[in-house]
């Protein structure tokens, strides 16, 4: 795919997400989840408008970094938004897009014969493995505690 091609679909991606964690914030009563999806919601908007600004010439220069996978949502069933849903399920479904980002983004890099896109495509898959880490990282301390 062409550059704005991938542009266009990531922008679309981000918007889904920035939505999908403003409507996660409405639904839970956790204060400390509440701000984490308001956060999450941002740093998504945040991604959109990056993407809408990006040039070819400055893929080049991101710096990739190594972000940590602990795995967690690889053990856990995806779930479907709904009213009402508890905290610990909407940890999950964040979870899950997040992974399926990755995944989606790393399938595409495989395809990309452009250094470029190989490069804008390995933004967006260490953007989304940092959003998963911190979801990850959330479930852990807070849904995964011992009695």
């Amino acid at each position: 795919k062409k550059f704005e091609e991938i542009i266009q679909f990531a922008i679309k991606k981000e918007e889904e997400a920035a939505n999908l964690y403003e409507k996660a914030r409405e639904m839970t009563g956790n204060i400390g989840a509440r701000k984490m999806f308001e956060e999450l919601a941002e740093e998504e908007w945040k991604h959109k408008e990056m993407f809408e600004r990006l040039r070819e010439d400055e893929v080049m220069d991101r710096q990739s970094e190594d972000v940590p996978d602990l795995k967690i949502s690889n053990y856990l069933v995806e779930t479907d938004l709904q009213p009402d849903m508890e905290y610990q399920k909407i940890l999950i479904l964040a979870m899950k897009r997040e992974e399926k980002s990755v995944k989606l983004y790393t399938d595409m890099k495989k395809y990309a014969k452009n250094p470029i896109l190989n490069k804008l495509l390995e933004t967006l898959i260490q953007e989304e493995k940092k959003h998963k880490l911190r979801l990850e990282k959330e479930y852990d301390e807070n849904i995964l505690i011992e009695d």
